[in-house]
């Protein structure tokens, strides 16, 4: 592998604020390549500061897409993403360019490598029993009763991980077959496709001094005034795009309840709190694909290409 050529897939994973879109953009850059979000908080428009969206310069850079495409009164799916990212790929293979998915969300990186079951639709009032029932239980008592049914999804799923909870129970007594079962009967949207897999692993302290900076640089940037706009439609709070890291604690701030320097301290940890889930995920879920310490694009890119040529293809 030289820095002439990528793989013709190439997927970069990592928490936030660890340089994947810098990466990404250096890569396409030098290569040709287009650029495919594979990050849950960048589907949605209404929150480019917020979520870090590429700038207008970075498009200028390189073809990007499903960045921005949605409205936030929409729910984007993992399936819907991994519809459209699969078509995505299709368009841009044909065309003879190389492809890189970037993006912090470990469940697009998991359905796009080992697939997407077609698990049937739970209805809302089976969910909200559900909910309910997690409400009135807690997570220990919880845990135990998606344990009699379903032993591996109640250990894979980590503490504190409510939704993922709720969802494989409901899975179960919708359908009466557990959700890891569902999960079993996929196949690789890249299955006999060449693709390298990459994760970045900035040192910890760094990546959280990162993360601070970055809150800060949003707040310089006018974040506050994005966070009122979408705040000012009233819209509900379980949307996806409303619970982007930090907006919380931002409308907070704008609702008078706390201070500035409280909300941006707040959406600090928030924010540190979710690279460290994050880098956690990636660690388990992800041992074959390539690490990557470096932090400035440049050297990142050096890292890449090292390590590139003694990869097996499709890790």
């Amino acid at each position: 592998m030289t820095p002439d050529n990528l793989p013709p897939i190439t997927l970069i994973a990592g928490p936030t604020a660890s340089g994947k879109s810098a990466l990404a953009l250096g890569l396409a850059a030098q290569t040709g390549a287009e650029i495919i979000n594979a990050d849950a908080q960048q589907i949605y428009g209404d929150l480019p500061i917020l979520t870090a969206a590429p700038s207008d310069q970075d498009l200028r850079t390189a073809p990007h897409h499903l960045f921005g495409v949605a409205d936030a009164t929409e729910v984007w799916s993992v399936g819907h993403w991994l519809r459209a990212a699969c078509a995505k790929i299709a368009d841009i293979q044909a065309q003879g360019r190389p492809v890189i998915l970037v993006g912090g969300t470990g469940l697009y990186f998991r359905a796009l490598t080992e697939g997407l079951a077609d698990i049937p639709a739970v209805s809302v009032p089976d969910r909200d029993q559900i909910e309910a029932r997690y409400e009135a239980q807690g997570e220990v008592a919880f845990r135990m009763a998606l344990a009699a049914h379903d032993p591996a999804a109640e250990a894979r799923i980590e503490q504190g991980d409510r939704q993922r909870l709720i969802r494989a129970l409901s899975v179960f007594e919708a359908s009466g077959r557990s959700l890891s079962d569902w999960q079993a009967d996929t196949t690789s949207a890249l299955a006999g496709q060449d693709w390298t897999g990459v994760v970045l692993e900035t040192d910890r302290a760094l990546l959280y001094d990162r993360c601070d900076a970055r809150l800060v640089s949003m707040i310089e940037a006018g974040v506050l005034d994005e966070v009122a706009a979408l705040a000012a439609r009233g819209l509900d709070a379980k949307l996806p795009a409303l619970k982007a890291v930090g907006y919380r604690e931002l409308a907070a701030h704008l609702r008078g309840e706390t201070t500035l320097p409280e909300a941006l301290e707040a959406a600090q940890r928030e924010t540190r709190r979710y690279a460290k889930r994050q880098l956690t995920w990636f660690r388990n879920q992800t041992p074959g694909w390539m690490r990557l310490s470096a932090v400035s694009p440049d050297a990142a890119m050096r890292q890449f290409f090292a390590q590139s040529a003694a990869l097996t293809p499709g890790t």
